[in-house]
C-alpha cells in the first residue's frame, strides 16, 4: 500500500565486499522471497524464522542491515532492534509489519528504526530502501 515512515542519519562509512542482510519473519514464503530478491543484486542473507534465532545470528555472523518483521514469535521485531542495540550493535534496520499503528511507528522511532515499511510492499520499494539503508549508514553504493 506504499505506507512507510523513514528515520535515518549518516554514521561512520565502511567498506566491505558484500553487505549482509538478515531477514527475520515468521512466514518462511516471505523470508524466501526477500532472499531470492536480495541475494542476486549480491547480498549475503541469513535468514531467522523468529527473534530468538535473529538474536543468535546477528550475534555470530557480520550483519551489515536487518530486516525485522514487527510479528514474530518470542519476541517482537521492535524487541529484537531494542535487544541488538543493548547489546552494543549498531545494526541499522528496517521494520517491516502489516499491522502498523502510530504507538508502532512512534516505538519504531524511538528505537533507532531506517524505516518502517507497511506490508504488502513492493520489489522496488524494498530494494531502494535497503539500497539507501546501507549508503546512510556505511555510505555503501550498491
Amino acid at each position: 500500500n506504499g505506507l512507510g515512515h523513514r528515520f535515518g542519519r549518516t554514521v561512520t562509512a565502511m567498506l566491505v565486499d558484500s553487505p549482509s542482510l538478515l531477514i527475520a519473519d515468521d512466514d518462511a514464503g516471505l523470508r524466501e522471497t526477500l532472499r531470492d530478491v536480495l541475494a542476486p543484486r549480491g547480498y549475503r542473507t541469513f535468514l531467522a524464522s523468529d527473534g530468538e534465532e535473529a538474536l543468535r545470528i546477528v550475534r555470530s555472523e557480520t550483519v551489515h542491515l536487518m530486516l525485522l518483521d514487527f510479528h514474530m514469535p518470542h519476541c517482537t521485531g521492535l524487541q529484537l532492534a531494542r535487544a541488538v542495540r543493548e547489546s552494543h550493535l549498531a545494526i541499522p534496520w528496517i521494520l517491516l509489519s502489516a499491522g502498523l499503528d502510530d504507538t508502532i511507528v512512534r516505538e519504531a522511532r524511538a528505537a533507532d528504526v531506517f524505516y518502517v515499511l507497511a506490508k504488502p510492499f513492493r520489489k522496488a520499494q524494498l530494494t531502494t530502501l535497503v539500497a539507501d539503508a546501507l549508503r546512510d549508514r556505511y555510505d555503501w553504493v550498491v
